[in-house]
């Protein structure tokens, strides 16, 4: 049996680490390049090297940063402190847009609050042809998004979503898509341990959680071509006051699509083909 293995695991558990033995599992394999249920033991240094990171999981550091990547659909990005991790729910979002582009000759798109770069990134592999441009403000993840987009044809921009749309041409995009900060101050206050570590900046969606989805409904439509898309992901509970903020802001065809846990996650809302 894998004593440091076992026992890596019981430390993860007593620190209320969720999914401890996989967690335990995997930083075992990065600290080592080998599988715990095969291995016989660490050598003294990889156990030295495991020992600090399991008391950086058991501080709850997110597993992600440890490991200084994690797979999104079918790649692998660079993350670390500073950076969003990229979730599976986000993965729904992703697939959306690329549907929705499906019989678009090489669409010109954006990924507003970009992070790891990993929504604009999906796009770009699966439609080849692409113009994206992925967009993020924080310095603390523009290490990461360059790191990621370096050598896929996508663009990295430095730039404020606030602001950005100023420099933006009129009716040139197809599709504009965000995860944007969107946790209500509620949620801010009573985040998972682990959550608690990402960057702010990148979970914060003011009070209401709103913030951003009133900035991207009231000032990206003319970036858009007439019939483009706007695909946002949202919280669990955001659906219904995305949607308003769509129609009041005279968006189209919004509808909302769930993740793989059966949770609403995105909004998709259309530019009129034709504006009145």
């Amino acid at each position: 049996m894998n004593t440091a293995y076992q026992n890596l695991c019981a430390r993860l558990m007593m620190a209320g680490v969720p999914d401890a033995r996989f967690d335990a599992a995997q930083l075992y394999q990065f600290a080592t390049g080998r599988d715990p249920r095969l291995d016989d033991g660490p050598t003294p240094a990889e156990a030295s090297r495991l020992a600090v990171l399991a008391e950086r999981r058991a501080a709850r550091e997110p597993l992600q940063y440890l490991l200084g990547e994690w797979d999104f659909m079918d790649f692998t990005l660079k993350v670390g402190r500073g950076v969003l991790c990229p979730r599976a729910d986000s993965e729904v979002v992703c697939e959306t847009a690329i549907e929705l582009l499906q019989e678009v000759p090489a669409p010109t798109v954006y990924d507003l609050c970009a992070g790891t770069g990993c929504l604009g990134i999906g796009i770009a592999k699966h439609l080849p042809e692409a113009k994206v441009t992925c967009v993020e403000k924080s310095a603390d993840a523009w290490p990461y998004l360059t790191a990621n987009v370096s050598g896929t044809g996508v663009q990295a921009v430095q730039n404020d979503i606030l602001t950005y749309y100023k420099s933006l041409p009129a009716g040139e995009a197809d599709l504009i898509i965000s995860n944007p900060p969107y946790l209500t101050a509620q949620e801010m206050a009573s985040l998972m341990p682990e959550t608690a570590k990402e960057p702010t900046v990148a979970l914060d969606g003011g009070a209401d959680g709103l913030d951003f989805y009133r900035v991207l409904t009231a000032n990206y439509r003319d970036a858009l071509r007439p019939g483009g898309w706007l695909v946002l992901e949202i919280g669990y509970a955001q659906a219904e006051d995305v949607l308003a903020l769509g129609a009041a802001h005279h968006w189209v065809n919004g509808s909302c699509r769930k993740d793989c846990g059966g949770n609403d996650r995105v909004i998709l809302l259309q530019k009129p083909e034709k504006i009145s």
